[in-house]
């Protein structure tokens, strides 16, 4: 049966033929409003996949840097959604070329509007493509010192040695000196130990390496450092330099001082503090 026989049927029992466009515009937009919710459910989907899969790379793969890849399956996850709202709105006949203008030029006046904050943007695009830190490293960030928790695109959070939260503004994090302690697997301390000017400087040096290399965190390649390098007003001034995991470089070095203070107090060898001797003259008779 053709159109024209179903018109003229429909016209002969009382329906018009706006009723029977009416009923086609409607059928067909529900059809539409039903390929839309498909089209989200399938991207939603597919979006948060493709995101899972990344992510999940950085996990398998220790070498992989998660944070950098963290923000790729959020990038992927945007771009398959954008695509998704575009075909969506093409099928509901909206014209995208139009839309993608409108939102570039609004786009424009926003970021005109909002330049710190695309600043803070672009340093953590630069902070997670460069790597100059990463999650878990030990850094000091403009003046804040602390280990890194989480980078975002706006701010880097810092747990500090107190354990008290520390955000900074990612443009700040990019535009000042980082010191990351935790970027190499060594760390090299260093100490000034004093003895007294009649102290015999040949037993001084043997107690305080022996005190310091016993202890099982002491590397010995590259080969510790132990010389008189200072005589100063009031003692004899040994610099002590031996290399030390990073991970235990703060309570080794607080170990050592103690250690070898109660060494050279064992071994007789004195270690001196400033004095001072004052002379009063007898008062005239």
């Amino acid at each position: 049966m053709d159109l024209e026989t179903i018109l003229n049927t429909e016209i002969a029992a009382g329906t018009t033929v706006g009723d029977i466009f009416t009923i086609e515009f409607l059928v067909g937009l529900l059809g539409d409003l039903l390929t839309a919710i498909v089209l989200i459910i399938v991207a939603f989907f597919l979006a948060g996949w493709a995101k899972r899969r990344i992510e999940g790379l950085a996990r398998r793969y220790k070498r992989l840097d998660e944070t950098l890849f963290d923000f790729l399956g959020n990038i992927v996850r945007y771009i398959i959604l954008a695509f998704a709202a575009m075909f969506i709105l093409n099928t509901f006949g909206v014209r995208t070329t139009s839309l993608v203008a409108a939102i570039g030029a609004a786009g424009i006046a926003i970021g005109l509007a909002l330049q710190g904050t695309l600043s803070n943007l672009a340093a953590g695009i630069m902070i997670i493509l460069f790597r100059p830190i990463k999650n878990g490293d030990f850094v000091e960030i403009d003046g804040q010192m602390g280990t890194v928790k989480n980078i975002s695109l706006n701010m880097t959070e810092l747990a500090t040695v107190g354990n008290y939260q520390v955000l900074i503004p990612n443009a700040d994090v990019w535009g000042n000196q980082i010191v990351n302690y935790s970027a190499y697997p060594t760390r090299r301390a260093e100490w000034t130990f004093g003895v007294s000017y009649g102290a015999n400087l040949a037993d001084a040096e043997r107690i305080i390496r022996d005190t310091i290399m016993s202890d099982p965190r002491s590397k010995t390649d590259p080969e510790p450092f132990i010389q008189v390098n200072n005589l100063g007003d009031f003692s004899v001034d040994f610099l002590v330099r031996v290399w030390v995991d990073a991970a235990e470089f703060f309570a080794y070095q607080a170990d050592m001082k103690r250690k070898v203070k109660e060494a050279l107090d064992a071994g007789g060898i004195e270690i001196p503090f400033p004095t001072r001797t004052v002379y009063q003259e007898a008062a005239a008779e």
